[in-house]
């Protein structure tokens, strides 16, 4: 008996060894899983782009401007000139904080021993913009330390802290954006994958191919419910977060639907692709899980800010149609951008949809 098991043990091991696309998943999988998890994840801030408007200009407000910009935490995007060129950094994504320094700071710090600054922050990211104020009020704390030693009396700096489009640091504000493109994606490319690969794995698939309908006209026929469903899935969250949770929607109504179908035709285009791979649907599930699911929640910063991962994994963010599509929707909904402040992201979603498609569509005329 024992003999029997250990042969049956041994047979297992290297059919295991010999099939190496099953050897790859095995060890592959995890540790791709590991490094992503280990880089993406993290409560750190680095190189987070700010802008300065800096009213006084004199000797103080130069050192601490200074001590800031000199940290691994924070890159100076631009110095401001007014108050306007706050709202149009923010509204472009080009900072995550203003810092603002009132006039006469310096002056004001020496004679009467008090100074007022402010920090302008995008609330959008709740976490990311408690995260970033922690940051500054501890350099700026250090500095009012530093200058403190020398002196009877200590001088103090006064920050105050305002949150555009998220005063109360509403979670929901964060998580309502984030999780129309999760649900986007799993009904589109997920669903749609694996009802393609159903139809070719029952071999109905090359009947209709091979029929006298055009197979463009049989793709577009099997995706279009999964669009419609997409879409008033969107519609729903959406609701729910406006009416539930009280989620605003400052853009245009239109604008923003307009953008979730170009993003649901984005998904769609990525489902077919994934069925012209797969030959099974456990092959398209397994795809879309892996292959698709976890970079899209790992790396298009819904839930872990871009800026704070590895220089190296930054690039592969930019093929992670959810990175743009959250810029998007972000914008829109809670900043009120209107189409020229995001036309950049959506001509990315429509470049994707360009290659995806011509990809897929060069790999069922192979098949045919």
């Amino acid at each position: 008996m024992f003999n029997g098991f250990l042969g049956f043990f041994k047979k297992e091991f290297i059919q295991i060894f010999r099939d190496k696309k099953s050897l790859l998943i095995l060890l592959g999988i995890p540790t791709i899983q590991i490094l992503l998890f280990g880089f993406a994840i993290t409560n750190e801030i680095r190189d987070v782009r700010i802008a300065i408007l800096d009213y006084s200009k004199d000797n103080t407000t130069k050192e601490i401007i200074s001590k800031i910009v000199s940290t691994n935490y924070f890159k100076l995007y631009k110095m401001l000139r007014n108050e306007k060129d706050i709202e149009r950094a923010f509204q472009t994504g080009e900072i995550k904080e203003a810092i603002v320094f009132s006039q006469n700071f310096g002056q004001n710090l020496e004679k009467f021993g008090k100074a007022n600054v402010q920090f302008i922050n995008d609330g959008t990211d709740p976490n990311t913009a408690t995260t970033i104020i922690g940051y500054t009020n501890s350099i700026i704390g250090q500095y009012q330390n530093e200058i403190t030693r020398t002196r009877q009396i200590p001088l103090i700096i006064t920050p105050e802290v305002k949150m555009r489009y998220n005063p109360e640091l509403k979670g929901v504000f964060l998580s309502v954006p984030g999780l129309i493109s999760i649900i986007l994606m799993l009904i589109s490319a997920m669903m749609t994958s694996i009802s393609i690969t159903k139809e070719k794995e029952s071999g109905s698939m090359e009947v209709l191919l091979v029929s006298p309908i055009k197979p463009a006209v049989v793709i577009i026929a099997k995706v279009i419910p999964y669009a419609i469903i997409s879409v008033t899935i969107a519609t729903i969250v959406l609701t729910l977060g406006r009416f539930v949770f009280e989620v605003p929607i400052k853009g245009n109504l239109i604008l923003l639907f307009a953008e979730i179908t170009v993003y649901v035709i984005m998904s769609l285009s990525l489902g077919i692709l994934i069925s012209t791979v797969a030959k099974t649907q456990q092959v398209a599930l397994f795809i879309s899980l892996i292959g698709l699911m976890m970079p899209t929640v790992l790396l298009s910063g819904f839930i872990f800010p871009i800026e704070n991962m590895p220089i190296w994994l930054q690039p592969f963010t930019y093929l992670i149609p959810a990175r743009w599509f959250i810029v998007i929707i972000k914008n829109i909904m809670l900043k009120g951008s209107d189409f020229s402040t995001i036309l950049n992201e959506t001509l990315v979603l429509f470049l994707m949809i360009l290659v995806t498609i011509s990809i897929s569509i060069k790999k069922y005329k192979i098949r045919l």
